[in-house]
């Protein structure tokens, strides 16, 4: 990443403003467990390594990773979604209450099973673990209207005092489209920054304040491969950001930084920030969407509030599992751009 002094004086200027942000979270909460095991030796039973477990963390993901990456900017989040009585639904929200994020909002459901994404990590001892297999437990049916209803209620009567709303939605029925028209027609006269993370659905949010996919998920809406074609990149950027009549679409492309597409202007690439050899790439989605959101919320330009996102986004893959990127860090990765 490239800045100006005036760049980076703008772009600390923003993160400063970070902690009087409040950004109420809408969407999908999942937990992410590792578990940690040394290779002790190949299973009689199949060709199978055999692991002896010696550690077991259970993080938030998806949404609650996105509430964690709020919380670690200093940013006062409230996240509104539900949870199972399950063991990951209660570790969830005993790590959010550890962390001082308010569950308040938190639907916590009997019966229901929290969204789950178990990775079985092993290596020898001494050496770097490898992720062997992941397995997905997830809820057998979408929330049901009436659970819907009350997250929509609690989200309705947190914007008055908000700062942004962030939706993230991985498909496990938190929220739809509509609903979100909703409130942000409720926020549109405080002019509410209204951002979306949307894993199978993105073409169907119109009219929100910005979206962040990645690449393949414009190349899933238009059916179209982009590779190294920037100048179709360029064109269904354009379509998609005509089509939703979105301010701002930021599309991220891994190791190729990022793209910024505003209504009659030049689509603006950003560099990927520091090496572009990531070391594990889990919830960096996440991360990104909360730093863009955040900077939109303390004012930042959409170029300013992308720069920033890519900067987030170029910290957190160079951590292992699903990581955040702290206030402090931010800044100290701007000053050293």
């Amino acid at each position: 990443m490239r800045n100006s002094s005036l760049d980076r004086s703008a772009l600390l200027s923003v993160v400063e403003r970070f902690p009087r942000q409040r950004v109420v979270l809408l969407g999908d909460l999942v937990a992410d467990e590792f578990v940690f095991g040394e290779i002790a030796r190949v299973s009689r039973e199949a060709p199978v390594l055999i692991l002896k477990q010696r550690e077991r963390r259970i993080l938030p993901g998806g949404g609650a990773n996105a509430a964690n990456n709020l919380a670690d900017l200093e940013a006062r989040v409230i996240p509104v979604g539900v949870v199972g009585d399950d063991e990951a639904g209660v570790g969830l929200l005993e790590y959010f209450r550890q962390k001082a994020i308010t569950t308040r909002y938190i639907l916590r459901r009997r019966g229901y099973v929290t969204p789950t994404k178990s990775r079985i990590l092993g290596g020898l001892a001494h050496w770097q673990q490898q992720q062997i297999v992941r397995v997905d437990r997830e809820p057998a049916r979408p929330s049901d209207r009436q659970i819907r209803r009350q997250l929509l209620a609690r989200v309705a009567a947190l914007l008055p005092k908000a700062s942004a709303l962030l939706v993230s939605d991985y498909g496990y029925g938190s929220t739809d489209a509509r609903e979100v028209a909703a409130l942000r027609r409720a926020g549109a006269r405080r002019n509410l920054p209204v951002t979306v993370d949307s894993r199978f659905d993105l073409h169907t949010y119109a009219h929100v304040t910005a979206a962040t996919p990645n690449e393949p998920e414009i190349e899933e809406v238009f059916g179209q491969k982009i590779g190294s074609n920037l100048e179709l990149l360029h064109r269904l950027g354009r379509r998609f950001l005509a089509r939703m009549s979105l301010e701002a679409l930021l599309v991220t492309r891994g190791r190729d930084g990022m793209v910024l597409f505003e209504p009659r202007k030049e689509p603006q690439h950003i560099p990927v920030f520091g090496s572009d050899v990531a070391v594990d790439v889990t919830g960096a989605g996440d991360t990104v969407i909360a730093v863009f959101t955040l900077a939109l919320a303390a004012g930042a330009t959409f170029i300013h509030a992308a720069q920033l996102a890519n900067c987030a986004g170029g910290l957190v893959v160079m951590k292992r599992g699903t990581a955040t990127v702290s206030r402090r860090e931010l800044m100290e990765a701007i000053r050293n751009a």
